[in-house]
């Protein structure tokens, strides 16, 4: 190399140098240019996958949710009110009834027998009364030709007026043998359903038997009892003033709606071991699909909120600073956005602040998003139903 570079001049090996580095230079922004306009495609690429839904402006039902028994409006145990043979069951176990309707029958010859007799001594007093107003008339007119005295004539009044009264009490006696007839057919006191027969036919039954015939329930209308938060007292209170209030019954998992009542009163106290209130609510309850002793899904409509911005509740994140939402921006990037939230249902939240409607939020792909972050909208995964092809119409 020496023997080389000795055939040249220092000004020759100086240019020749330059002449390299320049060379060199060139590569380097070559170089430079070419990973550039490969890296351009790869930001692209590196757009983050999501899945968004838009804010939405409604009506939203605010509701109370709370869990309550089922009881039956009226509930009465049939009970014999006088003693005898049970000579015919009229109802069948479990069978809907009227008011009036029969259910069953106690021999009624004691009691008959009683009603003729009573009837027959008000009949042989009516008889007596008659004898001794006329006995009387005969003394009233016999004093006037001074053939009585008058003292004879006061004491047939009396006998008249003692007659009178023996008849009223014949005509009770006669009242209470009719209503000891009439106790011998047992009747349903109220509209309801019957429960288990506890008696059967030929059996002597007695007014002071610990067990009744059958105990007859009225679900039609029921009552639903639940408790609430004492948390949640006032705005219940706030919304009887406004006028019924609709609460929902639903079965124990939430998801299908039984039937549709009011509520009927708050409990006068506070349960201060539970900070809890009880309240009870009516139920039509014409389909029967309420029944006494079954637990049941309560949600209380409180209010209506209008024209709420919602959104799902999957874009709902929370951070140290509260609730926040991953909000697209014009250029296809996110920005994370905190709200005033309240969280209607699993499904649903309204923004009460930080976001309007139309806007785009982040409900799926969340974990790998940051300000700034650039993002891909991408469709949401179709249901089976929407997935399925649809039949040909042509």
């Amino acid at each position: 190399m020496r023997a080389w570079l000795a055939g040249y001049s220092s000004r020759q090996i100086f240019l020749a140098s330059g002449a390299i580095a320049v060379a060199a230079l060139a590569a380097v922004i070559i170089f430079w240019r070419h990973v550039t306009t490969q890296a351009a495609p790869s930001t692209a690429a590196a757009a983050v996958p999501v899945v968004v839904a838009t804010a939405a402006q409604q009506d939203v039902p605010i509701y109370y949710d709370a869990l309550g028994t089922v009881y039956a409006l009226n509930t009465v145990a049939i009970r014999a009110q006088v003693n005898g043979q049970i000579i015919s069951i009229d109802f069948r176990q479990g069978q809907d009834v009227q008011r009036g309707d029969v259910l069953a029958r106690i021999d009624p010859a004691p009691y008959k027998a009683a009603l003729d007799q009573a009837i027959a001594k008000k009949s042989e007093d009516e008889a007596q009364l008659i004898d001794d107003e006329k006995d009387l008339a005969r003394f009233q007119t016999l004093v006037v030709r001074n053939a009585e005295t008058q003292q004879d004539v006061d004491s047939q009044q009396a006998k008249v007026d003692t007659t009178k009264a023996t008849i009223d009490a014949d005509q009770a006696a006669i009242e209470a043998a009719q209503t000891q007839l009439d106790f011998a057919t047992i009747t349903a006191p109220i509209d309801g359903v019957v429960g288990f027969r506890q008696v059967d036919i030929g059996n002597v039954i007695h007014t002071t038997d610990a067990g009744p015939l059958t105990v007859l329930t009225q679900i039609k209308p029921c009552t639903v009892i639940f408790t609430l938060p004492q948390s949640d007292l006032g705005p219940v209170r706030e919304a009887m003033l406004h006028g019924t209030v609709s609460v929902l019954a639903l079965d124990q998992d939430g998801n299908q709606q039984l039937a549709e009542g009011k509520l009927l009163l708050i409990n006068n106290q506070i349960d201060q071991s539970t900070s809890t209130i009880q309240l009870k609510a009516e139920f039509p309850n014409a389909d029967e699909r309420l029944w006494p002793g079954e637990f049941v899904h309560i949600r209380i409509l409180i209010t209506t909120r209008k024209d709420a911005v919602t959104i799902p509740a999957v874009a709902l994140q929370r951070g140290p600073d509260g609730y926040f939402v991953w909000v697209i921006t014009p250029n296809d990037t996110v920005e994370q956005r905190p709200i005033d939230a309240r969280i209607v249902s699993e499904d649903l939240v309204i923004a009460n602040k930080g976001l309007n409607a139309g806007e785009q939020v982040v409900v799926e792909g969340q974990t790998r998003l940051d300000n700034g972050t650039h993002v891909a909208i991408r469709a949401s995964n179709p249901s089976p139903e929407a997935a399925a092809p649809r039949p040909d119409k042509s």
